[in-house]
């Protein structure tokens, strides 16, 4: 039996919790719980259509996000090398893209998708490179072969679906067996319910998005951090390898 000290902390720490996830909840936007998901889909393509799309390639920079994601490549932490056909989900600016382009075989085959067309006309007057393929594509219809590709990179995109199964479902279609992808998603915390309001999108659950990768034969190979700092705060979200089975 658990002395009584003991059993009052974990009480109290659970309250607190308990508290914070509500919070967290009052701010997170709540939008894709509210209306269709065609309805939804409209409204995220008119944000990243209009003045907060063209903002974002700034907003990684100051968020330390573009400089994170240019070091795990750089460092190898998730490592291109042999990589022949890479797909770059939800392209958004070209962020991801641009690191692809720096750190990936010279002979590998990059295609970048969007759900919206003004953010894939910025990417490409970004990048500067004609050599990805660039198109307009929903993450849940994606007009890919199965086993079109032998790594995904998918940069803060799940949360713009109601469910993640339903995008990770089509991303493990399109992935050969022994493919990885670079998986990154805004966490159910504080920063995270923050990100939800500014960005019009959800947070998941680290424990629940783990569960659903595994039930769609996508293992954690590894969990990534950016910094320190990232690791004992969460601040930078969820960030993982994931590995094909």
């Amino acid at each position: 039996m658990l002395p009584a000290a003991l059993l009052r902390r974990r009480k109290k720490k659970s309250s607190a919790g308990t508290r914070k996830k509500v919070f967290n909840k009052i701010v997170e936007n709540d939008l894709i719980e509210r209306v269709s998901y065609e309805e939804y889909r409209e409204k995220v393509r008119d944000v990243y259509d209009g003045p907060q799309g063209a903002l974002l390639a700034t907003a990684s920079l100051l968020s330390g996000h573009l400089a994170a994601g240019d070091r795990l490549l750089r460092e190898r932490k998730f490592d291109l090398r042999g990589a022949k056909q890479i797909l770059d989900v939800g392209s958004g600016a070209g962020q991801i893209a641009k690191h692809l382009l720096k750190y990936a075989d010279r002979d590998a085959q990059l295609t970048c998708f969007d759900l919206s067309f003004e953010m894939l006309r910025r990417a490409r007057n970004r990048l500067k490179n004609d050599a990805p393929r660039h198109l307009v594509a929903d993450l849940t219809r994606l007009p890919f072969a199965d086993g079109s590709f032998d790594c995904i990179t998918c940069g803060y995109v799940l949360e713009h679906l109601p469910d993640a199964r339903s995008g990770l479902s089509e991303l493990s279609r399109v992935m050969r067996p022994g493919s990885r992808m670079l998986l990154l998603a805004t966490e159910d915390n504080f920063s995270g319910a923050w990100t939800s309001r500014l960005w019009c999108c959800r947070t998941y659950n680290r424990q629940e998005l783990y569960e659903t990768c595994q039930d769609l034969g996508l293992s954690w190979n590894k969990e990534l951090w950016f910094s320190r700092m990232h690791k004992m705060f969460r601040a930078g979200g969820i960030c993982v390898e994931l590995l094909k089975q």
